[in-house]
């Protein structure tokens, strides 16, 4: 498999209506303090995460297993056993010896397509830190409005508290939901922050051109793929991939801020600002190619960059 060695930005758009795409810990969409309504980058990393293993072949590593036995989530020296047997013991003394364990730990993790992609940190039998080529930002609710509503829930079930005045009743609880939103996540891509791991591995286990169309389809299919009581309702609506040439030098800032979504009779992605970044001669003469996925028939698209590619989701 060919190396990818261009750098690359965009920016994934989650639609949710109806729906609680990240919820913090007390099961409400998060919030900003201004009141706008965000998700972390690791709720998409796990989208695409589970899309990835459930429908390519490869190893995803920072992903929840189960042992068989006990049916309870394996630890991180467990998850590598798992997939890599036994943990190395190293070779030579001392300094060396560690060094040996892990030089061999890191050939191994970057087998799996996940840390190849966001890289992670090991701290388990040994201690690993990889900076992965993949960096995406929290997603931001662009939309206009950001309404949360909650909503009460009946279980089945009675309350098993003994003594309770209610014990004899079936329990109640709650959920929360946004209305609409449109959250962006910014992406930027730079293969060079794992080619120095991959090199002091000794192995050959780059960032490659199939790496990243794996991580392109996880960015266009991951959130709808993924279908749960809170997340029904929260699909993918738009990637935007711009792919440097190879020698640029131009870095562009995060797309987050520069998409906007509003409500014109219809809802409207708005690249404008993205437009005019990329107009600007010193980085237009360094761009290889940009191509926008969506679905015509459902998203409407509005002040797409001069020689942008239409593709479909």
């Amino acid at each position: 498999m060919s190396k990818f060695n261009r750098r690359a930005y965009g920016a994934a758009v989650i639609k949710s209506i109806n729906s609680n795409y990240n919820a913090d810990f007390t099961h409400q969409p998060r919030t900003l303090p201004d009141g706008r309504v965000y998700a972390t980058d690791k709720a998409l990393k796990y989208l695409i995460r589970n899309y990835l293993k459930h429908e390519t072949e490869d190893k995803i590593f920072y992903f929840k297993t189960l042992k068989e036995d006990t049916l309870n989530p394996r630890s991180l020296d467990e998850t590598y056993v798992k997939y890599f047997g036994e943990i190395p013991k190293g070779e030579g003394k001392g300094v060396e010896k560690e060094a040996s364990k892990k030089r061999e730990m890191l050939g191994n993790l970057l087998k799996s397509l996940d840390v190849r992609l966001f890289g992670g940190t090991y701290a388990g039998s040994t201690n690993l830190s990889l900076h992965g080529p993949v960096q995406i930002t929290h997603g931001i609710n662009q939309f206009e409005r950001g309404e949360i509503y909650s909503e009460q829930i009946m279980s089945p079930f009675r309350n098993s508290a003994e003594g309770k005045e209610d014990s004899a009743m079936t329990t109640l609880g709650s959920q929360s939901k946004l209305r609409e939103g449109h959250y962006v996540h910014g992406i930027s891509v730079n293969p060079k922050n794992l080619s120095t791991l991959t090199e002091l591995s000794g192995t050959d286990n780059y960032l490659s051109e199939d790496d990243i169309e794996k991580l392109k389809i996880g960015l266009r299919r991951g959130a709808t793929y993924y279908d749960s009581s809170s997340k029904a309702g929260t699909d993918n609506e738009l990637l935007l991939w711009i792919e440097l040439k190879e020698d640029a030098k131009v870095v562009l800032p995060s797309f987050t801020e520069l998409i906007k979504v509003s409500e014109n009779g219809k809802r409207e992605i708005d690249l404008g600002d993205i437009t005019t970044l990329l107009a600007q001669n010193h980085v237009k003469s360094e761009v290889k190619k940009v191509e926008i996925y969506y679905n015509k028939a459902i998203s409407s698209v509005i002040n797409l960059p001069e020689g942008s590619i239409e593709l479909d989701l």
